[in-house]
Order: structure tokens, then C-alpha cells, then sequence
């Protein structure tokens, strides 16, 4: 009897199929960065055996914009984006490589890093790519007042692909978004006014990380994963009392 129940216990255990492993690679970008560039030559004019006291010098100029695109990560916001799949329980987390200055080939070229093993032991990637970023800082008068608001604000907006790494299928894509503000209330009294930066990117992250684990447990069916709530808003006002006709 025991036999069979430890046989029993073995073959339920080689049933459960343990969770993919999937690799989360930090957000491609690329920018536009342009050079300036200002070379000032100087060559004296001189006669061969002797140095001319009516000698003068010449001033040669150089001016221009040079531009390029530089390819890279940003590796600010997928912290959260790991933190809530595990939360799913829909994947197991490995570690893969990340792209750097000294990576040769294009941040976006993810099948040739997938084939030249920079996530290796991972069934899946998911890659995300920026499609915009925007920092925002506005400063807003209060009708009736000396006061204004100050207002810090943060959206990104990235697109994110889940690709098998050995047939190379995307088996889900959507796009997800962060966004958070800080706001300050301020007069003219206010030598400084000083925005929370950091908790924005914080919230942007953790906002972008709900988005992206909701998206991907909707699209591969992982129905368990809620999205944290909001504590409901309460208030001290006393219970209605029944209405009393005054006579």
C-alpha cells in the first residue's frame, strides 16, 4: 500500500508542468544626439631663412553639426514589470544579458541576440521597446488667490512582445503605459519649489509593471491575477439618523 501510494505521489508530481521560464529584457530606445563642433588653426607666414618682422598669421575656422543615433536600454523600469509577472505565477524569472556600449549589432535585432545566447535557459522574452517618454512641468494659477500649483508629471509608453525562443513566435503583444504626477501647492512667499522626481519614476513604474502583467495574463488566459486596488476612501461623518417631524 505504501509503495503504491508513494508511486501515486510521483507520477502527480511529474504531472504539474512547472511554469515557463521567461526572460525580461530592459526597455530599447534610441536617441538622436548631435555634436558641435569649433576648430580654430592658427599659421604664421614666414620667409624661408629668416623670420619676417612684417610676418603675419593666418586664422583658419572650422564650424559643424555633426548628428548620430545612439542605441540603448533603459534599465529604470522593469524592476516592477518582473515583480508583478511573478505575482501572475504564470512564469518563472531568468537573468538574461544586457545590451551595452560595447554590444555589437542593433538593441532591436532581438532574434540575433536570442540566437547568439543572451538569454539563455529562458523559454520566452519578453521585449519592450519606448515608444515615448515625456517629462512634464507646469505651473498653474488658483482663481482667488496667491497660490498656484506646481505640477511634475511622467507618461511612458512602450510596446512589449512575448517571443518563444525556439520557434521565434510572438505568442503575445500590446502596448502599456505609466504615468504619475507630483503636485505642490505654492505662493510667492516660496523661494524654491522642490517636486518629488523620484516617487514619479517610482509610480510610473509600478503603474507600468499593473498594465503590462494584466495585458499579459488577459491575452495567454492566467485569469488569477487582479491588479492591486486603491484602498476605498473613508470618512469620520456620523451615521444618517432616522427624520424626526418637529410639531
Amino acid at each position: 500500500m505504501r509503495t503504491w501510494i508513494g508511486m501515486m505521489a510521483l507520477a502527480c508530481a511529474f504531472s504539474v508542468q512547472a511554469a515557463p521560464k521567461v526572460a525580461v529584457t530592459d526597455l530599447a530606445y534610441q536617441e538622436r544626439v548631435e555634436q558641435y563642433i569649433h576648430v580654430v588653426s592658427a599659421q604664421s607666414n614666414y620667409r624661408e631663412g629668416y623670420y619676417s618682422a612684417s610676418g603675419s598669421s593666418s586664422y583658419n575656422e572650422l564650424e559643424a553639426t555633426t548628428s548620430y543615433i545612439e542605441q540603448t536600454e533603459l534599465r529604470k523600469f522593469t524592476g516592477d514589470i518582473k515583480g508583478e509577472i511573478l505575482r501572475t505565477g504564470m512564469f518563472q524569472l531568468v537573468q538574461g544579458t544586457p545590451y551595452t556600449a560595447a554590444s555589437k549589432g542593433d538593441v532591436y535585432d532581438v532574434i540575433k541576440r536570442i540566437k547568439a545566447g543572451n538569454f539563455k535557459g529562458a523559454d520566452y522574452v519578453l521585449f519592450g521597446t519606448v515608444s515615448d517618454i515625456d517629462f512634464t512641468q507646469d505651473i498653474n494659477e488658483l482663481a482667488h488667490t496667491d497660490s498656484y500649483s506646481a505640477v511634475l508629471g511622467l507618461t511612458l509608453v512602450a510596446d512589449f512582445s512575448l517571443i518563444n525562443t525556439k520557434t521565434f513566435e510572438i505568442t503575445s503583444a500590446f502596448t502599456a503605459m505609466g504615468e504619475a504626477q507630483d503636485t505642490k501647492l505654492v505662493n510667492g512667499r516660496d523661494i524654491k519649489i522642490s517636486l518629488n522626481r523620484p516617487r514619479v519614476v517610482r509610480d510610473v513604474s509600478k503603474a507600468l509593471g499593473e498594465d503590462v502583467a494584466g495585458q499579459l495574463s488577459q491575452q495567454l488566459g492566467g485569469g488569477g491575477y487582479e491588479q492591486p486596488r486603491e484602498p476605498q476612501q473613508r470618512n469620520n461623518l456620523p451615521r444618517d439618523t432616522a427624520p424626526v417631524i418637529l410639531r
